[in-house]
């Protein structure tokens, strides 16, 4: 134990001994004033002031300890210094191995093409179509769509053939999904693009279920379909949902050409003879 745990220690017995005898000081003066005999009482009162007295030197005496106990302790126990371990032997290594030969590479491959990623931008509404938006109300952002799957005819949902690869002539394509958890009247868009060109479009408020089947459609003439890839993009609100493919091959069929009327002449009059004079001018 060193001087300062010993001087703790000491202050908390001399704090706990002064609350004792201050306890049993207390007590037999307290008990004093129960006696009749007032000799007796007198001394028993004296008693236990002493005792009082001899508490409360006891907790100065702690209070001393707690203020100057350590710097009196100090002053004739001055502490030592302890001494520090420094290690006595530095082993250092004595042979350091070096390579007697590099090997240098005589030939470094180079590659002829070298490819550059390209960005593939993040599908959005675009403006145009955005403005033409009606519906005020908030989209879910729990609804969801199931992959979509192309087909020629829609007509029945228990029963259709879906392809990712057609052939033309086409004028009329589907793309059928499942969907859940959509608000009515929520705004729902569908973008069909050819080769990254958007060739076809639909945005209306949604007049479905908030579960089921769905569609998007796009018909036109057999010419518009033109042979490609094929990309629909659903969105809600401004929110992406589904992306869907398919491949049209074959060359679309030449459109007609269009036979504009050419206007006939009309007959002219014309007008000979000198006109008679004007009554005015006689």
């Amino acid at each position: 134990m060193d001087i300062r745990a010993g001087i703790i220690a000491t202050i908390v017995l001399s704090t706990v001994g002064a609350l004792l005898v201050f306890r049993a000081g207390y007590r037999a003066w307290m008990s004093a004033r129960r006696l009749t005999f007032y000799r007796i009482k007198r001394q028993r009162e004296r008693a236990g002031l002493f005792t009082i007295l001899g508490a409360l030197l006891l907790f100065g005496f702690s209070v001393m300890l707690y203020f100057y106990g350590e710097p009196v302790a100090y002053h004739y126990f001055p502490p030592s210094l302890t001494p520090s371990l420094t290690p006595t032997i530095t082993l250092s290594p004595t042979i350091t191995l070096s390579p007697t030969i590099t090997l240098t590479p005589t030939i470094t491959n180079t590659p002829s093409v070298t490819d550059t990623p390209t960005i593939t931008p993040t599908p959005f509404v675009p403006p145009a179509i955005e403005a033409l938006f009606e519906s005020e109300v908030t989209p879910n952002p729990n609804a969801v769509f199931s992959p979509l799957q192309f087909t020629e005819n829609c007509s029945n949902f228990n029963d259709f053939t879906s392809a990712t690869v057609f052939q033309n002539p086409i004028d009329y394509m589907c793309a059928v999904f499942t969907y859940d958890q959509m608000l009515p009247n929520v705004q729902w868009t569908a973008l069909w693009y050819r080769d990254g060109e958007l060739v076809h479009y639909e945005t209306i408020p949604w007049d479905g279920e908030t579960g089921g089947f769905g569609f998007t459609e796009w018909q036109a003439t057999a010419a518009d379909f033109l042979p490609g890839t094929y990309e629909v993009q659903i969105f809600v609100g401004l929110d992406l949902k589904v992306i869907g493919q398919f491949l049209l091959e074959g060359d679309a069929p030449t459109p007609l050409p269009t036979v504009s009327p050419t206007p006939s002449p009309s007959p002219t009059v014309t007008v000979t003879g000198t006109p008679p004079p004007n009554q005015a001018d006689s």
